[in-house]
């Protein structure tokens, strides 16, 4: 199950990436220009005062020499094999360094020492750099709560315009629903201004307008059908039925007065199935199983043509499916109707269980990638043949099993032909 991100959570995480993103990069960017500014005036400042200082001792070598510096900056003059240089300070080279060391009081303190080396002398400069790394602490922290308060801002402004841009499209969302519990729906257009979400809604009324006027023909349809050859095919087998209790009739008329009568049957149980279909609605009814099945069995021996095949119908006869009769006759006069279709010799073996019926046959047989795809709407497999047929019937079944929640298969046989099965849900079987 994929989860998907609702546009309003989407909405407000943009803008506090958004925030966020451009704080920190606002805060970065002044840290860094800071250190860069501030660096370069104070060692640029510091190496002076160190090229100074060397000039002025060179110039007033005694020790009472004083050299002004500020406050905060100490000075020291050493010869470059002076054995008073601090051990920190021997080896560094000259120009601006980073320190942090001890003071006379034991406290540690930052300071920038900039280093001055020539022949015969040696100069240190120190600045206590103390304050200065105090305040830009103080500054990155500062920076780092501007970019938390920003951010935030950034969430509230999100939740705000999130709001504002949702509010519609949730009403229309709510709007929507409502549409398939109404005959007439009302317009969804009126209610909301001329935006996107407008435009939106005019489509959706267009869609509408249009859903309703196919759903109006389906129906009237529908009902024109369950009328109009119903009524016709009831007639048909009425008269067969008065013409085949004339004790006169003739083997190969009251023959061809069956076959009217089977196929007047078969039409009315597929009108029914496929108003079913149309309707997406289950029909009520409860059927012997058996029964169907040797119905059908003895309809698809009168249609052999000759053939040395022999429909054989066992199991179980006390098998009732809660379905029309109409619905079973359409689904197994498929499956065995494909099986004697395509069995040249041999039989058809029709096995009722508990739960399913399986119909076997010694065909030819049928290959995997053809079992999977029987079922399609159009598909005739490789091996149709010559045979006629649209290839209709069996997704007539597929939407039937689809609708009863039922499962069909065609697979072959280990030995010989294929086998077809159809298993009920628990729901619709009572034994």
């Amino acid at each position: 199950m994929h989860y998907r991100r609702r546009l309003r959570s989407r909405i407000i995480v943009s803008f506090l990436l958004l925030g966020f993103g451009l704080t920190a990069m606002f805060a970065l960017a002044t840290l860094a220009l800071r250190n860069r500014l501030e660096t370069s005036l104070v060692n640029s400042w510091l190496q002076n005062e160190a090229s100074n200082f060397l000039v002025f001792k060179r110039a007033n070598p005694a020790p009472d020499a004083l050299f002004t510096f500020g406050r905060r900056i100490e000075a020291f003059a050493y010869r470059p094999d002076s054995e008073k240089i601090p051990f920190g300070w021997k080896d560094l080279p000259g120009g601006v360094h980073d320190l942090r060391e001890n003071d006379a009081a034991g406290e540690l303190r930052d300071y920038k020492l900039a280093v001055q080396r020539e022949p015969d002398m040696v100069t240190y400069v120190r600045l206590d750099y103390t304050q200065e790394a105090l305040t830009q602490q103080q500054m990155l922290i500062s920076l780092a709560g501007a970019v938390l308060l920003f951010t935030g801002l950034a969430w509230v402004i999100g939740l705000w315009a999130s709001t504002r841009v949702i509010s519609p499209l949730t009403d229309l969302a709510r709007r929507v629903e409502g549409l398939s519990s109404r005959e007439n729906p009302d317009k969804l257009a009126p209610h909301f201004s001329r935006d996107e979400v407008g435009e939106l809604a005019d489509a959706l009324d267009d869609y509408a307008d249009r859903m309703t006027r196919l759903v109006k023909r389906d129906r009237e349809f529908n009902a024109d059908v369950s009328h109009e050859l119903r009524t016709p095919l009831a007639v048909i087998r009425g008269a067969a039925e008065l013409l085949m209790a004339n004790p006169n009739l003739e083997d190969k008329t009251r023959q061809r007065l069956a076959r009217i009568e089977r196929a007047a049957i078969q039409c009315t149980d597929l009108t029914t199935a496929l108003l079913l279909l149309s309707r997406n609605e289950r029909g009520s009814g409860s059927t012997n199983l058996f029964k169907v099945c040797q119905a059908l069995a003895e309809a698809n021996r009168a249609q052999l043509g000759g053939r040395p095949i022999e429909i054989i119908v066992e199991g179980r006869q006390d098998v009732v499916v809660n379905a029309p009769e109409a619905v079973l006759a359409v689904a197994l006069g498929n499956l065995i109707g494909n099986a004697c279709k395509y069995t040249a010799e041999g039989e058809v073996r029709v096995i009722v269980e508990a739960d399913r019926v399986q119909i076997e046959d010694t065909g030819h047989g049928i290959s995997a990638e053809d079992a999977a795809r029987l079922f399609e709407r159009g598909y005739r497999g490789s091996s149709a043949g010559g045979t006629s047929g649209g290839g209709i019937g069996l997704s007539i079944v597929r939407r039937l099993c689809e609708l009863y929640e039922w499962t069909v298969s065609i697979a072959p046989r280990p030995e010989r032909g294929a086998k077809a099965t159809l298993v009920f849900d628990a729901m619709t079987v009572a034994n």
